[in-house]
C-alpha cells in the first residue's frame, strides 16, 4: 500500500507542478513537512511554526493548498481501499472464522445442531436501508474520477513491472489525477432529491445488483463444497435493500409525493434494465442442444405461450437458436422484462410471474441432467429477482408525528365546516395515494413501510391509518407502520406504546396478515444528542432488551431497525461487533440498519469490499442469537448492572453540565463551523428544522456531529465516558468489564477510535474562537480524562495500541488533516472577526472554509 501511496502522491506532485508551478508544489510541501514535524514533535514551537505557514498564505494560495491536500486524501483513501481488496483476494474464504457466514454457521451448528442451524440460515435477513442524509461531502464527479483511478490502479497491478502496459496505466493515471485536480471540489448547488436518487442508483448499477448473488454463491460454495452449483442451494436470498431516498420527507419540504413516485420509477427502470441484461447474458450462454438437453413439457408450454404473445421476437430468436430451447426461452423472458419496463402490453404483472418462469426453466434443465446450468446461471437470476423484485429497493416513507397531528386537526375542522386544508395536509394525503399507486405498479414490496419519527404515543401510530383512510377510503395501500423512538424519554416509553398499539384494529389486522411480524426503529442520533453518547448507548440497550422481552411474551416476530449514522456520535462504528453486543432475542437472525452518506460508498461501492461487509454483518446476525452469545450478553448485563447505572447517571450529569449551560448553543455555533456546514451543498435536506442558533433542540443530529468532527474534537462520540468511568472508579472491575461485557468493550473501542482522530492542540484553537473559558475548559478536561481511562482499559501508552493497523492508519493521516484544519481555522477566524463589521461574508474566505470542510471529511473518512 505504501508503494501505491507514494506513486499516487508523486503523480499528484507532478500535476501540481504542471498546473501551478514549482511555487505551488513548494508551498504544499512546506506545510506538509511542518505539520508532520508538529505531529511527531508535539512541541508548541513546532505547532506554531505550522500555524504561521498556514496564516502567511494568500487566500488564493490557501485555497490551492487546501485543494491539494483534499486531492491527496482522495488518493490515499483509494490506495487503502485497493489494499483492502488486495488483502481480501489473497486471504480468500476462511470457513473457520466466525466473522464469515460459513464460520458462524459452523459455530451455530456446534451449539444447536445442524438441522436447527439450517432452519435459522433459511430465515436469515440482512436489510440495509440507504438514506439521503447529507453526509457525502465529495461530489459525484469526484467519486467517478476516483473509480476510474481504481480501475487503472488494478491495471497497473496486473501489468509487468516496467513494461509497456504499466507505463500506459501510469500515464492514464496521471491524466486522471489531473482531472481530479481540475474538477471543482464543491457542488455549485444543493442536489435535488431526484439527484440523490440517481446517486444511490450508481451503487446498485456498479456493484450491488451483481454482487449480492455472488455473496449467496460464495457462502453456498463454502458450506457445500463440490455439491454447490449442482443442486438446490441451502443459502436463501437473505438480503433485502431499502431506501429512504425520495421517501424521507421528515424536515425536507423538497420530498413531495411526485418525487416519491419518480424515485420508485427510477429504481424500477434500473432493476428491470439490469434483469433484462442478465437474462440476455445468461440466455446466450445456454447453447444446450435439444437432443442432449430436451425441454420439459412445462418448458415447452412456456415457450408456446411466449411465442403466441410475442410472435415477431420469438421468430427471430427461434431462427438464431433453432435447436436450443432453453436459450430461446431465456431470451424471450429478457424481451418480456423489457416490455414490462416500457409499460407495453404483454409485460409481467409482478416479479412472482418471472420467478415462476425461471423455476420452470430451472426444473427443465434439472430434469434433462443439466444440473450445473439449472443451479448455476439460472439460480443466479432467481436470486436477483428474489432480492430485488421489480422495484430494486423497498421505498420507505418517513414523516414527523407532528405533521400527521396537524393534518388530522385540519381534516377534523374541515369536516365540521370550519376550515380548509393547507398545502401541507394535501401533500400528506397525496403520499398515501402515491404509495398505493407504487404498490399497484411494482408490487406490494415496492413500498409500504411508513416510519413515524418522534413517536411519543400509540396515537401517533394510529394516526397514519386514519390519514390513509382519509386519503384513499377503503381502497388504501398495504401499510406497515414503523414507530421511530428517538429521544431518551421516547426509548423509555417504547414498550408501553407498543403494548397499546398492537390492540389497535388496523395494527392487529396487519399483525395477523404477516404472521405477527412487527418492525420497530430506534434512533441513535437524537438520543445521543439528547443525553450524551454513554447514556444513549445504555438506554438503547435497555430499550432493546425490554422490547425484545415484550415481543417474546406476545409471540411477535420482532425486527429492530437501527437508525445508525456513519459517525460514532450517531451510532456508527463496526457493525458486526455492535450486533454481537445486542441483548438476547433482539436480533434473532434479522438485522436492519440505515446506511448513509460516505458509508454507502465505503461499504458498497467496491464489489470485493461489499461482499466482505455483507458476509461479516450477516455472520454476526446469524451468530448473535446463538445460545453462547445470548447467555454471555445476558450474564454480563446482569453482572455489571450497577456499573451501568453509575455510568449512566455520571455521564448524563456531565453532558448536561455542558449542553444545558447558559449560552451553550451560540457558543457551539461560534467554536465550530456549524453554520458554515449548512452552506455546503451536501444534500437536499436543511440542516435545521427551522429554529435559530439559540436552540439545539431542533438542530439535526448530522450537523451536530459534523461540526464537532470538523473542529477535531469529535465530542459527540465520547463526551462523558471519562467521567462515567471515573465515577465507577474501580479500575480492576472496569478492566474485567471491558473483557467480559461486549457492550462496554464496543463503546470503549469506538471511543478510542473517535479520540484518536481528535487533536487537543487544534481543539484548543477552535475552542478559543469563543469567549467561554469555562465551557472550553470543561471540554478539554473531559477529553483528557476520557483519553486516560480508555488507555488504561485498552492497555499500552497510547490510543489504539491494541489495534496497531488502525493506529498506523490514523497516524499516517493525522498530520495531513492537521494542515487542512489549520487552513480552516484561518478562514473561520477571518469570518468570525468580520462578522460584526462586514455586511456579508468574504466569499474567498467562505470558499476556503468550505474547501477545508470537504478535505477534513475526506481525511477523517467520516462526516455525520
Amino acid at each position: 500500500m505504501r508503494a501505491d501511496v507514494r506513486m499516487l502522491g508523486a503523480l499528484l506532485g507532478q500535476v501540481l507542478r504542471e498546473s501551478g508551478g514549482d511555487d505551488l508544489f513548494d508551498d504544499v510541501e512546506r506545510l506538509r513537512q511542518a505539520t508532520i514535524e508538529a505531529y511527531t514533535d508535539e512541541s508548541a514551537e513546532a505547532f506554531d511554526r505550522a500555524t504561521r505557514i498556514a496564516e502567511e498564505f494568500s487566500v488564493q494560495r490557501a485555497d490551492e493548498v487546501a485543494r491539494a491536500f483534499t486531492a491527496y486524501f482522495h488518493l490515499v483513501n483509494l490506495a487503502e481501499e485497493h489494499q483492502r481488496v488486495r488483502v481480501l483476494r489473497e486471504r480468500g474464504d476462511d470457513p473457520t472464522s466466525t466473522d464469515t457466514v460459513a464460520g458462524a454457521f459452523a459455530q451455530l451448528s456446534a451449539e444447536v445442531g445442524e438441522d436447527e442451524a439450517r432452519r435459522r440460515l433459511g430465515a436469515l435477513r440482512f436489510h440495509p436501508v440507504f438514506t439521503a442524509h447529507p453526509t457525502e461531502a465529495r461530489r459525484r464527479a469526484v467519486s467517478s474520477s476516483i473509480r476510474r483511478l481504481a480501475e487503472l490502479l488494478s491495471a497497473h497491478d496486473a501489468a509487468a513491472e516496467g513494461g509497456p502496459e504499466a507505463h500506459r496505466a501510469r500515464r492514464r493515471m496521471l491524466e486522471e489525477v489531473d482531472t481530479l485536480w481540475r474538477t471543482a471540489p464543491l457542488r455549485a448547488q444543493k442536489p435535488a432529491p431526484t439527484d440523490e436518487v440517481r446517486t444511490v442508483m450508481s451503487v446498485f448499477d456498479e456493484t450491488l445488483f451483481t454482487t449480492v448473488p455472488h455473496v449467496y454463491r460464495r457462502i453456498d460454495d463454502v458450506l457445500r463444497g463440490e455439491e454447490s452449483g449442482s443442486s438446490a442451494p441451502i443459502v436463501p436470498a437473505f438480503v433485502r435493500v431499502g431506501t429512504w431516498v425520495g421517501g424521507d420527507r421528515d424536515g425536507n419540504p423538497f420530498v413531495t409525493a411526485a418525487v416519491t413516485r419518480e424515485a420508485a420509477a427510477i429504481a424500477a427502470d434500473h432493476v428491470l434494465r439490469g434483469l433484462e441484461r442478465a437474462l440476455e447474458r445468461i440466455g446466450r450462454t445456454l447453447t444446450l442442444d435439444a437432443e442432449g438437453t430436451p425441454p420439459s413439457a412445462e418448458a415447452t408450454a412456456l415457450w408456446d405461450a411466449l411465442q403466441a404473445a410475442h410472435p415477431g421476437v420469438a421468430h427471430e430468436v427461434a431462427t438464431r437458436s433453432p435447436s436450443e430451447p432453453h436459450r430461446r426461452i431465456l431470451l424471450l423472458l429478457a424481451h418480456r422484462v423489457g416490455v414490462t419496463r416500457r409499460g407495453d402490453d404483454g409485460g409481467y404483472a409482478d416479479p412472482e410471474q418471472l420467478l415462476e418462469d425461471l423455476r420452470t426453466v430451472q426444473s427443465s434443465l434439472e430434469a434433462a441432467g443439466a444440473h450445473r446450468h439449472a443451479f448455476g446461471g439460472v439460480q443466479h437470476l432467481i436470486w436477483q429477482v428474489q432480492t430485488y423484485g421489480f422495484h430494486l429497493a423497498e421505498l420507505e416513507v418517513r414523516q414527523h408525528s407532528q405533521v400527521h397531528a396537524r393534518a388530522l386537526a385540519e381534516l377534523d375542522a374541515a369536516a365540521s365546516g370550519s376550515g380548509s386544508l393547507s398545502a401541507e395536509t394535501e401533500e400528506v394525503l397525496a403520499v398515501f395515494r402515491t404509495v398505493r399507486e407504487i404498490q399497484r405498479t411494482y408490487g406490494p414490496r415496492a413500498a409500504g413501510r411508513y416510519v413515524v419519527s418522534f413517536t411519543q404515543s400509540a396515537q401517533d401510530l394510529a394516526n397514519v391509518h386514519r390519514l390513509a383512510q382519509h386519503a384513499c377510503g377503503e381502497d388504501g395501500p398495504v401499510l406497515d407502520v414503523v414507530p421511530l423512538f428517538e429521544t431518551f424519554a421516547d426509548l423509555q416509553a417504547a414498550p408501553g406504546i407498543l403494548a397499546e398499539i398492537v390492540t389497535h384494529p388496523a395494527f392487529a389486522a396487519r399483525l395477523a396478515a404477516t404472521g405477527r411480524r412487527l418492525e420497530v426503529m430506534l434512533g441513535y442520533s437524537d438520543s445521543s444528542k439528547d443525553v450524551g453518547p454513554v447514556a444513549a448507548n445504555l438506554a438503547l440497550y435497555e430499550a432493546q432488551a425490554e422490547i425484545a422481552a415484550w415481543a417474546q411474551r406476545e409471540d411477535i416476530e420482532l425486527t429492530l431497525f437501527h437508525g445508525r449514522g456513519g459517525a460514532l456520535g450517531r451510532g456508527g462504528g463496526p457493525a458486526n461487533s455492535a450486533i454481537l453486543a445486542q441483548p438476547p432475542h433482539s436480533v434473532d437472525g434479522r438485522f436492519k440498519l440505515t446506511e448513509q452518506g460516505e458509508v454507502i460508498f465505503a461499504r458498497y461501492g467496491e464489489p470485493a469490499i461489499a461482499m466482505r461487509h455483507i458476509d461479516q454483518v450477516t455472520a454476526a446476525t446469524l451468530l448473535a442469537s446463538s445460545p453462547g452469545v445470548e447467555q454471555r450478553n445476558s450474564a454480563a448485563a446482569e453482572r455489571f448492572a450497577e456499573v451501568a447505572a453509575t455510568m449512566d447517571r455520571a455521564s448524563r450529569d456531565r453532558f448536561f453540565s455542558l449542553v444545558k449551560a447558559d449560552g451553550f448553543a451560540p457558543w457551539f455555533a461560534t467554536v465550530t463551523p456549524m453554520e458554515e456546514v449548512g452552506l455546503l451543498a451536501l444534500g437536499s435536506r436543511p440542516a435545521r428544522r427551522g429554529l435559530s442558533v439559540e436552540s439545539l433542540e431542533d438542530l439535526r443530529a448530522i450537523p451536530w456531529v459534523f461540526a464537532w468532527t470538523q473542529a477535531r474534537i469529535n465530542l459527540a462520540g465520547w463526551f462523558g465516558l471519562g467521567t462515567a468511568l471515573e465515577a465507577v472508579g474501580d479500575e480492576e472491575l472496569l478492566r474485567t468489564a471491558y473483557r467480559e461485557w461486549p457492550l462496554l468493550r464496543t463503546m470503549v473501542d469506538n471511543v478510542a477510535m473517535s479520540l484518536a482522530k481528535t487533536d487537543p492542540r487544534i481543539a484548543r484553537r477552535y475552542l478559543g474562537l469563543g469567549d467561554r473559558d469555562d465551557l472550553a475548559g470543561l471540554v478539554l478536561e473531559e477529553m483528557e480524562l476520557t483519553r486516560s481511562w480508555v488507555i488504561r482499559l485498552t492497555g499500552g501508552e497510547r490510543l489504539l495500541e491494541n489495534k496497531p493497523i488502525l493506529q498506523r492508519a490514523v497516524a499516517m493521516r493525522s498530520p495531513y488533516v492537521d494542515a487542512l484544519s489549520l487552513l480552516q481555522l484561518r478562514a473561520l477566524r477571518g469570518l468570525r472577526d468580520a462578522d460584526e463589521s462586514a455586511p456579508a461574508p468574504d466569499p474567498e474566505l467562505q470558499r476556503l472554509l468550505l474547501l477545508s470542510v470537504s478535505g477534513v471529511a475526506a481525511g477523517l473518512q467520516n462526516t455525520g
